[in-house]
């Protein structure tokens, strides 16, 4: 691929500088761009505002103790706090990877990635068991173990349970899988992970995925400009007025007209490292064996440690 830094940074940055900070590091390896993003989602808690004012839940939780705190609102009143499709694995995947990265960050991963630390450092040993705890409390539907995606999306859309988390897809699956075909309507709020107190990352970090471009080695200059032609505010504007994409040019948020999506824009914006999905940043192999100890985790078949120390026996396969 082609190194393009020098392109991000003529005219005083000024097309390194219309990214997020965050979206444009995805496309970077060890400090060097090959790439920019073209569009960014990220995966958030989806909730029921009825559901949660039933509770007496004022607000949404800005710290993981509060979070835990609703959770048990929520059971006290009577309603299930959280829908998670565990059959198909990689929809709990997202909170114990939130998890490892509020309480390691960019350096935590990283380190982990290009073998420096190792995926049984702290951070992802604790992730675990911060999940486990969170099991514990008995939080999810009935079956959530054996459940597919559409199980969740379908139990959120007709107002089963009070939570999801999941990315800015969601809310079309939700209304697609509910008996009316309407989901729950303007009973549907949004608010991004929480962050976890004493954590070394950075509570705006965000985890999600998205799409972008990147030129071959021996590409042609013409190419890069092409790429910055496609990455203009003008048609990242373009995009977000027909709803094709979530922009991550500054300005590109002036297209769109959805609240729940320019709430999801405006904290993607914030983030100055964003992490891609574990199953997708790492190799498959590794990405299967995340899923399947995440999945262990929820079912109690492994300890955190025993989870963290079958992924980095898979990086050792893999990335060394």
């Amino acid at each position: 691929l082609r190194d393009i830094d020098a392109e991000l940074d003529a005219d005083g940055g000024a097309w390194r500088n219309s990214f997020g900070e965050g979206a444009l590091g995805v496309y970077a390896y060890k400090g060097v761009n090959y790439g920019v993003p073209w569009d960014m989602g990220m995966i958030g808690w989806w909730y029921n505002k009825a559901l949660f004012e039933q509770a007496g839940i004022n607000g949404t939780p800005a710290t993981w103790t509060e979070f835990n705190d609703d959770v048990d609102k929520l059971k006290a009143a009577g309603i299930t706090p959280i829908s998670v499709g565990m059959g198909d694995k990689w929809p709990g995947m997202h909170m114990w990877a939130y998890l490892v990265t509020r309480l390691g960050g960019k350096a935590n991963f990283e380190g982990a990635l290009l073998r420096t630390g190792s995926f049984t450092d702290a951070p992802f040993v604790k992730a675990g068991e911060m999940l486990q705890s969170l099991v514990a409390k008995e939080p999810f539907q009935d079956g959530f173990l054996g459940a597919t995606y559409g199980d969740e999306a379908t139990a959120m859309g007709n107002a089963k349970v009070a939570m999801e988390l999941m990315g800015q897809w969601a809310p079309a699956v939700q209304k697609d899988n509910s008996l009316d075909k309407l989901g729950i309507g303007d009973n549907l709020g949004w608010f991004p992970f929480p962050m976890v107190e004493g954590g070394a990352g950075d509570p705006n970090d965000a985890v999600g995925g998205g799409n972008g471009f990147a030129v071959g080695k021996n590409a042609s200059d013409a190419a890069v400009d092409f790429v910055k032609f496609l990455t203009s505010k003008e048609n990242q504007v373009r995009l977000a007025q027909i709803n094709v994409a979530i922009p991550v040019v500054k300005g590109g948020e002036e297209g769109m007209t959805d609240p729940l999506m320019i709430a999801l824009q405006q904290e993607l914006a914030k983030a100055k490292y964003f992490q891609l999905y574990y199953d997708q940043a790492l190799p498959p192999a590794m990405g299967s064996v995340i899923n399947d100890t995440v999945q262990a985790l929820f079912a109690g078949t492994m300890t955190p440690e025993e989870a963290a120390q079958a992924i980095e026996d898979s990086a050792k396969q893999e990335l060394d």
